[in-house]
């Protein structure tokens, strides 16, 4: 039998909650039936993308699932997309979002989140036979300049602040985004360090601008949580703080964000 109710019953315990059945709903439900449910657009690589064969892949994949393991509980992914994030969530049709989702006063406003990690700026990716073009942010805003961008997320909004002289046009799918830019079909893609060096690394192709001076100010990622379950967020803090003390953190920061 597995040992989900045992453990997280001993986890609320600890913080103060005498039985399972005085725990929150939202823990409460995850502990009886031993699922927690994670929501991802699945892709924006070296984060989460989903694979061909329909699982997932990448940093946080690694983190929810080793934080899943010490709670003895079995994933359920649950797509969802960049433009729905906040709102799935709120409409309880997962428990957790991960994805390579940033830290922000907007999001955190409405949302709870884990504590951040992979600093980063916005950065440019580009073919590589023209990063002499683009030296400054005035370079990339300019008509003949084709920016391809992702709805729904901080990148579309850097864009629509930023780049509005520059010809723009919007791709649903994030992950197809670097393949147009290689062959010609625009020429910017407004993303986030971890994610230009990744695919710049990929496809000799391209080139990731501005790494060492990044466009904006440095943020962070963090793990969306919802609000309606403070033993829940508590739950999964201590969970976070232990793949964090027991290098769980590192390991998978080694294997994604080089």
């Amino acid at each position: 039998m597995r040992k989900t109710v045992g453990l997280l019953t001993g986890l609320a315990v600890s913080f103060g909650i005498a039985t399972a059945t005085h725990a929150g709903p939202r823990l409460d439900q995850i502990m009886e039936e031993q699922v927690i449910r994670v929501g991802t657009p699945g892709d924006y690589r070296p984060f989460a993308i989903k694979t061909e064969d329909g699982d997932y892949e990448g940093h946080d994949i690694d983190v929810i699932t080793a934080m899943a393991d010490v709670l003895n509980l079995t994933i359920e992914y649950v797509p969802t997309s960049w433009p729905d994030l906040l709102d799935d969530l709120q409409a309880d049709k997962f428990d957790v979002a991960v994805g390579g989702i940033t830290r922000n006063a907007t999001r955190l406003g409405q949302v709870d989140m884990l504590p951040g990690y992979a600093p980063f700026g916005k950065v440019a990716l580009a073919r590589k036979s023209e990063v002499d073009k683009y030296k400054s942010l005035e370079d990339l805003n300019q008509p003949e300049v084709h920016v391809i961008k992702n709805p729904g997320g901080t990148n579309e909004q850097f864009v629509l602040e930023h780049l509005t002289d520059a010809k723009v046009s919007t791709h649903e799918h994030n992950a197809e985004i670097p393949g147009l830019i290689a062959e010609g079909k625009g020429d910017i893609m407004i993303t986030e360090t971890f994610e230009a060096l990744h695919y710049a690394n990929e496809d000799d192709r391209l080139a990731a601008l501005f790494i060492d001076d990044p466009l904006t100010p440095q943020d962070e990622l963090g793990f969306l949580l919802p609000t309606d379950d403070a033993d829940f967020t508590r739950v999964m803090r201590f969970a976070w703080d232990l793949m964090d003390t027991r290098g769980d953190l590192d390991q998978a920061k080694n294997n994604w964000l080089k």
